[in-house]
Parts: C-alpha cells; structure tokens; sequence
C-alpha cells in the first residue's frame, strides 16, 4: 500500500518522509543519501521535501528536516478533500437543473443503446449510488440464454454501505441458481422481496436515476432508457414503492418456497376463517386442531407476508389474491 502516494505525493515524497520517520532529523544531502542507500529515487529529493512541508508532513529547522504526526495533517487533508467533493455534487445538482431547466424543460431522457454492452448502464448505476440503489427486476431481457449469476458490481456496492431493496418475479423461486444469486446479496446486506407479476426491469440510483431495460426490436439483445431527475422518474420511484408495499420476504437460504405466492388450500381456509371473525379458539375447533397450531400458522403467514399485525396481515392476504 503507498497511502502518501494514493493522496497525489510522488514516489520520492513518500520514501522522504518514511527515512525521515525511521531515521530521525536529516538535512537535505543525507536525507538524499538514505534513499540512494535504500535503493529509493534521490533525484528531485529538493521537490519531494517541498511537497512535504507544504502540506505540514516536514518541518524544516536549521537545514533539518523533521518529520511530523501523520494523524492530524492527513485528517483535515481527509476532511477538506470531503468538504470539495460536497461541493462539487452540491454543484452538480445545481448545474443539472439549469440545463434542465433550459434543455428540455421539466425533464429529460437519454435512450442508450446497450446492446454491444448490455452491462455497462447497470454498472453505471450500482457505481455512481451514494445512499440507496432500488429494483424491480423480471429478470434477462433480450439474450436470456445466459445463466443467472452473482452481480459483482451490486456486491461491491453493498460493501461500501449502500442500502438496496429488490422486488424480485415470482420466477426466481423456481430458478434455483437465480435464488441462489439473489441469496448472496441478500447474505450481504441486500432487502429482498418477491412479487408475482413484475412489469418491467427498473433501476433506481438514489432519487438522480432511473434506468428501465427493454428488449430490443429483433429480440438479440436490450435497450436501455436512462431517465433524469423529472416528472417521470418520480413516476417511477412511486411505481417501485407500490410494488414494495404490496411484496413478500424472500423465502431465506433452504426454506420451502412452495405457497409463498400461492398459498396452500388450508391457508385460505384459515385466512376465510380469520376475515370472518372467528376467534382462534373457534378456528381450531373448526381445523381440528390445537389453538397453539392455529396461532403457529398465523404467525407463519405474517411471516410470509411480512405483516406485524393480524390487520395487516389481512390487507396483504387481500392484495395478493389469497382470500
């Protein structure tokens, strides 16, 4: 790792201050003999010490140079480099809306034609996010001979603290490598849910995107419709949070995803009894069985369902056609 150079100091600067650490006070010309002696470059040693003490590295006291605590001089080189990159996406956002604004009036679409690189617009989203990354995803479209696999660029982005929640097709539950891809996002941080009639495959970075994959005239490959922060991309955030609201959990590692879609004939026979008022005492009774197995398999469709209370539990039963 060269953590001095990773902040724009040169070769020489960071074997300058390393001698300086390690040996103590030099002046100039054995501070240049160290490094010809560690087989480091001493040529522009009279450069590298300027880099250093510009940025509070070195101190220079009569002809010695000393080295200084990296801690403190590299934190608010830390914090002021932070302080310009909010800057430049405060002004960003700024400029975007003025060429917006005096472009294409209330918003803008740029239709990219990704069907030589099918990939690079999705990169392009899990790369840019800064807080949150939001899909629905029916799955490949246009070459969908290819096997689902993990999204390594997703993966990447969930390491770096971006939130993602996923509204996945019902078909992911019977396409087990397609599960499993989704398993390993969901292992590493990623919300997931299942729901059976998704629309389309949409992708939102944050509230500044949103990219929509549609399959391509001659059903070779896909197009991709990248849409700007407008009238529309609202639309589109609204149509993923309908969507969330109305989706189920996706079923963990190793659980049955037999009924989670749809559901057993018991369970709307429970579900019948439950909208129609029956206490679960008189539930049981009408099962044949004990009160402790009604409230299990209450409690198991919450689950499923992913309502807190049993009024939820019946507006999600009544959203996804189960009663």
């Amino acid at each position: 790792m060269r953590p001095l150079q990773a902040l724009g100091l040169s070769m020489t600067a960071e074997a300058a201050y390393l001698a300086l650490v390690e040996h103590g006070p030099l002046t100039p010309v054995e501070l240049a003999g160290r490094l010809a002696q560690a087989g480091s470059p001493a040529k522009g040693v009279q450069d590298a010490v300027n880099e250093l003490t510009g940025i509070g590295l070195v101190s220079r006291t009569d002809d010695r140079l000393t080295a200084q605590p990296p801690r403190a001089v590299l934190e608010a080189i830390a914090e002021r480099r932070a302080r310009e990159a909010r800057i430049a996406y405060e002004s960003a956002t700024l400029l975007s809306r003025f060429w917006l604004d005096h472009t294409s009036g209330s918003g803008y679409i740029e239709v990219v034609d990704t069907s030589h690189n099918p990939d690079a617009i999705q990169r392009r989203v899990h790369n840019e996010a800064v807080a949150q990354v939001r899909a629905l995803s029916i799955g490949p479209v246009g070459g969908g001979e290819r096997a689902p696999e993990v999204d390594t660029d997703a993966l990447d982005a969930l390491a770096r603290g971006i939130a993602y929640r996923v509204v996945y097709s019902a078909d992911i539950l019977q396409e087990p490598k397609a599960l499993e891809a989704a398993h390993a996002c969901v292992d590493r941080g990623e919300q997931a849910r299942v729901f059976p009639d998704i629309a389309m495959n949409l992708l939102l970075c944050d509230d500044r995107l949103a990219v929509l994959s549609v399959v391509a005239p001659d059903r070779a490959g896909h197009h991709s419709v990248v849409v700007q922060p407008s009238g529309l991309l609202d639309g589109l955030i609204g149509v993923f949070e309908s969507y969330w609201r109305v989706a189920v959990p996706l079923p963990r590692t190793g659980e049955p995803t037999e009924g989670w879609i749809s559901p057993t004939n018991e369970a709307r026979q429970l579900l019948g009894y439950l909208s129609a008022g029956l206490t679960d005492e008189s539930i049981a009774r009408e099962l044949g069985v004990s009160g402790r197995t009604v409230t299990r398999r209450i409690a198991r469709m919450q689950e499923v369902l992913g309502a807190q209370t049993r009024f939820q539990l019946g507006v999600q039963a009544s959203r996804q056609g189960w009663l």
